[in-house]
């Protein structure tokens, strides 16, 4: 009797259910949205999803290259890169960049500052020939002395040796 009863209580909650369905009885299983004809203003970009933010640029375009050891010439994984920056910055003359160059740990503090030097401005001269102006970046060097990667191993080095492209907005050309 018990099992009846059950049963009887499923059977009523699955009918239940059908009918709170307001497309049941469209045949060809189309689904119907009152609010078809109404426009909806899709949400303001922001952030990395805004194609002119510096989240943008930092997050989808990339804002740094990577470097071969004692070398500051560009790969092509990095002028690939560079490529999608001298267009971000064109498009958005506001901005204006600060190139960081970078060292792994290996040598001595000078060596290592020239290095970073040398690797920053590989970095200015490339996006300028790519048509950024040069009075929009500046370049810096802080050779070993900002890892971001901590480790005597090759795995940590090689992230280390980068140049970095910091935007800003106000441009000075």
């Amino acid at each position: 009797m018990k099992m009846l009863k059950l049963l009887a209580l499923a059977g009523l909650i699955a009918a239940t259910a059908a009918c709170t369905n307001p497309d049941r009885f469209a045949g060809d299983g189309a689904q119907t949205d009152p609010n078809a004809n109404v426009a909806v203003a899709p949400p303001p970009l922001t952030g990395a999803n805004d194609p002119n933010s510096p989240q943008y640029f930092s997050q989808t375009i990339g804002d740094r290259v990577l470097f071969e050891v004692d070398q500051s010439t560009l790969t092509a994984a990095g002028q690939r890169t560079l490529d999608g920056q001298a267009q971000w910055l064109q498009t958005n003359a506001d901005y204006r960049a600060i190139i960081e160059g970078h060292a792994d740990e290996q040598g001595t503090r000078e060596y290592n500052l020239a290095l970073g030097a040398r690797r920053a401005n590989a970095v200015r001269e490339y996006l300028v020939s790519k048509g950024v102006p040069s009075g929009r970046l500046q370049v810096i060097s802080y050779g070993k002395e900002r890892p971001i990667e901590v480790c005597a191993s090759e795995a940590c080095y090689s992230q280390n040796r980068r140049a970095v492209t910091i935007i800003s907005i106000g441009a000075t050309s």
